[in-house]
């Protein structure tokens, strides 16, 4: 376990070698139908049939290993808006650590009921996700437990970034990657690596038009509140915890930022639905929300987009695909 504030490519790599055996290594697809809509050869990377559905378990499955292998306090916290907390429920349950998840009330029943399934303590009454995760750092602070950010904090950051080395290794000519961008976890992992290894790759991170905490604050200098609206991709929305380390790394290793609006994503679930068969939540579906409203993909580049989750509930999934 660490108190680092940095994250290194050797990190990465040295997450990848503890992950080994504990997640699945996902598939990188060619998509024909995105391909043929940007006039590119479009390829997705379907984290949405990784262990528990969603990216967020590389990172909480490294986090807990390192803390299992720790003599620190045995009791994870954390805030989420469903995902992580699911992925740190599994994780504390695989390494016999204990675990207490703060959501918003308005989280996803699926990703709550996951989390119940998994033995975890689910606290679900705060009204945004804002407010979650500042109970969830009080609680830790209280109760001497470890606060695992989901997107502040290093040995999360370098378990994300452990898909851009499964997207070189399949892709090694990729010219694009597009990355949803939420607290920029995910991003910051990906683009430490394009950045180290491979800098000639251009990396997109695709915000929500409900919440640009990145934009605004970049705009800033300085990370900035920004007034959160209900979006479709719930895993996406919310302000960033002041001082995240995700900031700085945003602004050195994204290359640009582009923003879908809802109707962006509606258009992206009812595509990977029905012209891949790919179930997608939201958040999932924002990068390629992102190429589908020509914001992300370069005529004749080859580019890879981030289905990054598909835990989306089935009465809400069904809406979508039934207006068209």
């Amino acid at each position: 376990m660490t108190d680092r504030h940095d994250v290194s490519l050797q990190d990465v790599y040295a997450a990848r070698a503890r992950l080994r055996g504990h997640i699945l290594t996902t598939p990188l697809r060619e998509s024909a139908w995105l391909s043929l809509t940007a006039n590119a050869a479009v390829l997705l990377k379907l984290e949405s049939v990784q262990l528990t559905n969603s990216f967020k378990i590389r990172g909480a499955m490294h986090a807990a290993l390192r803390l299992a292998q720790s003599d620190r306090p045995r009791r994870l916290v954390t805030a989420s808006a469903g995902n992580h907390g699911r992925a740190i429920a599994v994780a504390a349950a695989r390494f016999g650590l204990t675990a207490v998840v703060f959501t918003p009330a308005t989280a996803p029943e699926t990703k709550k009921a996951a989390i119940r399934r998994q033995g975890a303590d689910l606290r679900d009454e705060a009204p945004d996700y804002d407010t979650a995760e500042r109970l969830a750092r009080d609680y830790a602070a209280s109760e001497s437990a470890i606060y695992i950010s989901p997107y502040n904090h290093p040995d999360v950051i370098a378990g994300a970034g452990t898909i851009a080395l499964e997207i070189l290794e399949a892709a090694p000519y990729v010219e694009t990657i597009v990355v949803p961008l939420g607290g920029g976890g995910l991003a910051s992992g990906i683009g430490l690596v394009i950045k180290n290894a491979a800098p000639q790759v251009t990396v997109v991170g695709v915000e929500v038009e409900a919440s640009r905490p990145f934009s605004v604050g970049i705009a800033h200098g300085a990370i900035t509140m920004v007034d959160v609206r209900p979006s479709l991709a719930d895993g996406l929305i919310g302000n960033l915890e002041p001082g995240s380390m995700t900031f700085d790394m945003v602004k050195r290793y994204v290359d640009s930022l582009v923003g879908v609006s809802e109707d962006d994503l509606r258009a992206a679930i009812r595509g990977l639905a029905g012209e891949e068969h790919v179930i997608a939540e939201g958040a999932g579906a924002a990068g390629t929300a992102a190429v589908l409203s020509g914001q992300a993909a370069r005529p004749g580049h080859q580019v890879a987009v981030l289905v990054s989750g598909s835990n989306i509930d089935l009465g809400l999934l069904s809406t979508i695909l039934g207006n068209r």
